[in-house]
């Protein structure tokens, strides 16, 4: 039987990808960050997962502002790299599970979500970065598979924290009940607080971001009360990324433990956090 092993959450700054392309991991600016990823990539490297489900949000590769689903689930087989990521060179296409997928859209469409199914997608920054810092130094043929789970973080009127929970209790179930034996890592991306125009570009709120850190961990009711209007207003308008960390959080036990937590500000005008969660026993 598939199991999801664990959860992890990271930001998808495409200046990330550009730091890593031009090798400054040891430069002042970049080292603690980067440094920072050390823990979860030895984990991975300790545990081989089979498949990295990523939720993250598409920046206009695939859809743009005149249609955006709210949640859209890639199923294919592999997924064609067409953003560079401010850096990172467009690489060779990421293999996917297409038989996977199909079971997480049926499990998903059951549970009242009308998801998006794409037979074919495109994959940017959002998604390669955090392939890349994870599995940073290895060739992608060492990759694990991966599936792109898209969630609308940017045409309003946008979904709240409580649904992306949800939608991770579904795709906990849809991993539990897959036949094959899997092992499954699911990686939530974006934020945390950063606002990228407007009179208030650059708000970094770091003790909102500790806060949902911790709330993340141990209470994650508290996070899906919290209203679009309020994130947004703590943790600026692309804060509202954090909503896709619960994707990952609703994919495991009510009680985890945590494996590794770091925060670090600001990274380009933003504030970044790292989670390693598993279920605990």
């Amino acid at each position: 039987m598939a199991k999801i092993i664990g959860g992890m959450t990271t930001s998808h700054i495409p200046a990330i990808g550009n730091a890593m392309h031009d090798k400054l991991e040891q430069e002042p600016y970049w080292k603690r960050f980067f440094d920072g990823y050390e823990p979860v990539k030895e984990w991975l490297d300790e545990v081989q997962p089979d498949l990295a489900i990523v939720v993250y949000n598409d920046h206009g590769l695939n859809f743009f502002l005149n249609q955006v689903p709210t949640f859209a689930l890639g199923c294919a087989d592999s997924y064609q790299n067409d953003d560079e990521g401010w850096g990172i060179p467009a690489s060779a296409d990421v293999k996917g599970d297409a038989e996977l997928s199909w079971h997480i859209a049926e499990t998903m469409i059951r549970d009242e979500f009308d998801i998006t199914t794409c037979q074919e997608m495109k994959v940017d920054h959002g998604f390669m970065v955090p392939m890349n810092l994870f599995w940073r130094d290895k060739p992608m043929a060492q990759w694990p598979k991966a599936i792109p789970l898209a969630v609308n973080t940017v045409q309003h009127p946008l979904t709240s924290a409580k649904r992306c929970y949800d939608l991770g209790k579904s795709l906990r179930k849809a991993v539990d009940s897959y036949p094959e034996d899997m092992k499954v890592v699911v990686i939530g991306t974006g934020g945390l607080s950063h606002q990228l125009q407007g009179e208030r570009a650059g708000i970094i709120d770091v003790d909102f971001d500790l806060e949902c850190m911790d709330k993340i961990i141990n209470d994650p009711s508290w996070m899906t009360g919290l209203s679009n209007d309020y994130i947004m207003e703590k943790a600026g308008t692309e804060g509202i990324e954090v909503i896709m960390w619960m994707v990952m959080r609703g994919a495991l036990n009510d009680k985890v433990e945590v494996l590794h937590k770091h925060y670090h500000a600001p990274i380009s005008n933003t504030g970044a956090g790292v989670l390693l969660l598993t279920d605990a026993e």
